[in-house]
């Protein structure tokens, strides 16, 4: 039986190394995608996972599928097509480090899952669906979502949610913002990033969570800080973690995502309904996530950085 089943995007990450004395990168090519991301670090922690999704029947769909599978993430839910591309995602890095995306996904095999192809029968068997807004950019995935979201709901799902905001894949950033506004209508738990409550409300963390929890009706949430570490909230109250002391980073891409698969591992172990974690629960799964996450960052790659929990409890 299948715990946690993620849909959303399986992508090849080329990650900025250097750069020569024109400013062209030399890049790294890694498995990522926010879904398999939060997967990779559910499974790390013994959890039973599965992936729905789309990539190419090509040397990177092969090498992602193989990645997965020797992650412990059950590929059974992952179509592979020769009509479509494996998705690419070029991260570079200005002169203050601060990262930038651009997409090979015009249209990349992510965005074509069909309706008909989606696995239904692993989210029946699931206690926990999580999704993100990049698999709502497009049709056919964006159909595919909202066929799986409509069940999830139906049918009593946890469902968990990370906007993911990029908007270099979107043609207006309005349908960014509504595609937003949509995925927190059915969330149960949300991770979502300061910058990203910037952007849907102009507001300050705890604002935004209260707006989420109230107006939008989340049990959750976890509104991550980049290195100033992460608020919660819940109806019970909230509260701010720090990232941990004495982390070097190296490469950032990923960390948000690992936060939110090590924070539904705490969950799920802690086995409560969201709503009903007092604050010093959630604070204790914060301070796990933010442990973890702060670990992968001195790895490179996203799927591949989760640290082992032996490491998470040492720095705890």
């Amino acid at each position: 039986m299948v715990e946690v089943v993620a849909l959303g995007e399986i992508l090849i990450d080329f990650a900025q190394k250097s750069a020569d004395g024109m400013g062209y990168p030399a890049l790294q090519a890694q498995p990522g995608g926010a879904p398999a991301n939060f997967l990779a670090a559910l499974a790390k922690y013994g959890h039973r996972t599965a992936m729905i999704g789309k990539v190419g029947d090509d040397a990177f769909g092969h090498l992602l599928v193989d990645t997965l599978e020797k992650r412990g993430i059950s590929t059974a839910g992952v179509v592979m097509d020769s009509d479509f591309f494996t998705t690419l995602a070029f991260v570079t890095l200005d002169e203050n480090g601060e990262r930038s995306f651009s997409f090979a996904r015009k249209p990349g095999a992510d965005t074509q899952l069909t309706c008909e192809e989606t696995n239904m029968f692993l989210l029946k068997q699931a206690k926990v669906f999580h999704f993100g807004t990049l698999s709502l950019t497009d049709d056919p995935a964006r159909e595919a979502t909202e066929k799986c979201l409509e069940y999830a709901k139906n049918s009593g799902k946890l469902i968990s949610f990370d906007p993911n905001l990029r908007l270099p894949l979107w043609d207006d950033p309005q349908d960014a913002k509504q595609a937003m506004l949509y995925g927190l209508e059915y969330a149960d738990v949300v991770k979502i990033s300061d910058e990203e409550v910037d952007f849907l409300w102009g507001c300050n963390c705890e604002k935004g969570a209260q707006i989420i929890l109230q107006d939008f009706g989340a049990s959750l949430v976890y509104v991550t800080l980049g290195a100033a570490g992460c608020y919660f909230a819940n109806r019970n109250g909230g509260g701010y973690v720090k990232i941990p002391q004495g982390i070097t980073p190296v490469d950032t891409t990923g960390a948000g995502d690992i936060f939110g698969g090590s924070a539904m591992h705490c969950l799920l172990c802690a086995d409560k309904n969201p709503d009903e974690l007092t604050t010093e629960e959630m604070e204790k799964i914060c301070r796990f996530a933010c442990r973890a996450a702060s670990l992968s960052t001195e790895s490179n790659g996203g799927l591949t950085s989760v640290p082992d929990k032996s490491a998470v409890d040492k720095l705890l």
